[in-house]
């Protein structure tokens, strides 16, 4: 068993236990049906993690979206966000390629850079700002993996009782990321 193997199987362990009803996991065709209207790929331990897990509906309190499917999904929501121009210059305030996979509430949002290998999870958080879009980015984890590792150990900052002195780092590129367009 490999460690992305463990870790699924610990996610699937607790997705059961801390929610009613899961929906079923997307198929092959699903997934390949979301890259297509997306037009990238997934990084493979997010494809593993609604083909083994769920099709959304767990995870971080308010709950990662479904991929595809009926309502707010996660490709349904990068469109959106996408085609929204939030400054004066038509620069986006949401980069080409990354996924947004959970919202946070407040306008805040968990998204993957699927140009990142192993899926690093970026903070969106729009909160006070006007016109510099880059500054509303943070990353909250270098890879899905480890953010499915602090959900499982409930060491989250989104955590009730989360140490407050540690604060997010700015994503880097993002500036160079928003830049590109589309």
């Amino acid at each position: 068993m490999t460690d992305t193997d463990d870790l699924l199987r610990r996610v699937r362990l607790k997705a059961n236990a801390t929610t009613e009803q899961l929906p079923p996991p997307v198929t092959t065709e699903e997934v390949g049906q979301a890259e297509s209207i997306l037009g990238f790929h997934l990084p493979p331990v997010l494809v593993r993690l609604y083909r083994e897990a769920a099709n959304g509906g767990f995870g971080p309190d308010y709950q990662l979206f479904p991929l595809l499917g009926e309502g707010r999904t996660a490709v349904n929501v990068y469109r959106e966000e996408r085609s929204t121009a939030e400054s004066d210059n038509d620069v986006t305030h949401w980069p080409a390629d990354v996924l947004p996979v959970l919202d946070w509430g407040c306008g805040m949002l968990a998204a993957v850079d699927c140009r990142s290998p192993e899926g690093a999870v970026l903070l969106f958080e729009p909160n006070g700002i006007d016109d510099e879009w880059h500054h509303a980015w943070y990353v909250d984890s270098e890879s899905l993996a480890g953010w499915l590792e602090t959900w499982l150990s409930g060491t989250g900052w989104y955590e009730e009782d989360a140490d407050e002195g540690g604060e997010m780092r700015p994503w880097e590129t993002g500036r160079q990321r928003l830049s590109e367009g589309s």
